[in-house]
């Protein structure tokens, strides 16, 4: 008999195997695409020889995560490729707003918000190591409860509440651009935190690309996960876990639709009710370029960050999001784009450049968002349609089936709001566990939710590990 079964291999579940195998269980992975990454992969998805990453493409929670920090990644493969600036964001004067690593070179492009950032950002970065505990989970008792509280306080604003302490539009639009990464109307709380925790990763970690595509980070996990005697069986689509292998537990790295799918006939109905309560949010609508050029972005700056926030103004944003909100879609909507290929040259063939972009669309919208999209980019980059040799577009039905987890294209893994965030998938006292003995969920529908960090597959392995012991 295994100790352990984990179905699903996003880097949740290879996180849990790791963390079960360095305890010295034995741990197969079971996963129904002929590759492993879940939504870190990458693929051909345009001409031969550009590299698209499928749904995630910067990493700084990966970067951050304490749980892939003490893995040997590199010697796997992994490498991590650092752009000048991790964001820019343009404006219709022509100018950016750009995100430095250092706190002082950013609020040197704010005008008269210079000094509110610098009071804002120095002491969060400065004191990212006593907060990236509590933020990604790992530490539930903050070690300095006094400073984390300050940082929550502020946390749990709207982002347009918060945004408006600032006093230019290019501060406002910058703190916009980040804290529309909740996928969520901005004016409900608690928006502001995740504009603040990007921004403080931006300048503690950088937003890094993977050298090779997103697809070398599951490459390097999973790499690592064998060579402590881990098991993975690709291209097995399971439908119920009783049709997996004997073994003392089972990881399941899904989200609450696909766990009733699979184990409704072995949880209690009380605890399946509370699974079908569960809320997904917005999707997200994707488009992949093959550029026979870099894209020509008007803005100074640009051309040196591998993110560009495509929006506007804080209000433009903001009605983006509260369009999604309402199940509407907006026309100018707010685009997040990655230029990859100009930093890592293994994107695109010689001479040619690869974008990545995506907006947020009402959950399962089956509109076509590619002109919007690309007006969106053309904007900022006049002559960028030119450009384009190859194009790949993905609504939210097509995000779905490349990834069961992301229902209706929900790439978070359930609303991340203040009634959600901390009790998913349901209000229990350890939320990895279930009332069935020895079945855990470690996938991005549990704490801290979303992004490519590893935690909860961690912490689910880690409450697994109690019982296994």
């Amino acid at each position: 008999m295994l100790d352990a079964v984990v179905v699903g291999s996003g880097p949740n579940g290879l996180a849990a195997g790791i963390t079960l195998a360095r305890a010295g269980a034995s741990v197969l992975v079971v996963e129904a695409n002929e590759t492993v990454g879940g939504g870190v992969r990458s693929a051909q998805l345009t001409l031969p020889g550009f590299v698209h990453d499928i749904c995630s493409a910067i990493h700084p929670l990966a970067k951050a995560s304490p749980c892939f920090a003490e893995l040997p990644l590199a010697e796997h493969g992994l490498e991590f490729v650092e752009p000048p600036a991790p964001l820019a964001h343009p404006l219709d004067n022509g100018t950016a707003v750009v995100l430095e690593r250092s706190v002082e070179e950013t609020a040197a492009g704010l005008g008269p918000d210079a000094d509110e950032y610098r009071k804002l950002m120095t002491p969060l970065v400065e004191g990212a190591d006593r907060l990236q505990p509590f933020l990604l989970g790992y530490r539930p008792v903050p070690r300095r409860p006094i400073f984390t509280a300050r940082f929550g306080l502020r946390a749990l604003r709207s982002a347009v509440g918060f945004a408006n302490r600032f006093e230019g539009e290019r501060a406002k639009a910058l703190f916009a651009g980040l804290a529309a990464h909740s996928i969520q109307d901005l004016r409900r709380s608690p928006t502001a935190s995740f504009g603040l925790v990007l921004a403080l990763f931006g300048h503690a970690h950088g937003w890094p690309i993977v050298r090779g595509g997103s697809q070398q980070l599951a490459d390097a996990l999973a790499s690592y996960l064998q060579s402590l005697g881990g098991r993975i069986e690709l291209g097995r689509h399971v439908e119920s876990i009783d049709e997996l292998p004997k073994a003392r537990v089972i990881m399941l790295d899904v989200t609450p639709k696909q766990l009733i799918r699979l184990a409704a006939h072995r949880l209690p109905w009380r605890y399946l009710r509370a699974l079908r309560r569960y809320r997904y949010g917005p999707g997200v609508f994707k488009v992949d370029w093959a550029l026979d050029g870099p894209v020509p972005w008007a803005a100074r700056g640009c051309d040196r960050a591998g993110t560009i926030h495509i929006g506007g103004t804080l209000e433009e944003i903001a009605g983006s999001e509260a369009a999604n909100a309402r199940g509407e879609l907006a026309e100018r909507p707010f685009v997040l784009a990655a230029q990859q290929s100009r930093f890592d040259g293994t994107r695109a063939p010689d001479r040619k450049h690869a974008l990545w972009a995506y907006c947020h669309v009402p959950n399962g919208s089956a509109v076509d968002m590619t002109e919007r999209i690309e007006a969106q980019v053309e904007r900022f980059a006049p002559g960028f349609r030119d450009l384009i040799v190859g194009r790949s577009a993905w609504g939210p039905a097509e995000v779905e089936r490349h990834n069961e987890n992301y229902v209706g294209g929900d790439i978070n893994g359930g609303v991340q709001d203040l009634r959600q965030l901390y009790t998913r998938p349901v209000i229990r006292l350890n939320p990895y566990s279930t009332p069935r003995d020895g079945l855990y969920i470690c996938s991005s529908a549990t704490p801290p939710g979303g992004g490519v960090h590893g935690m909860c597959g961690y912490w689910a392995a880690r409450s697994a590990l109690e019982r296994l012991s």
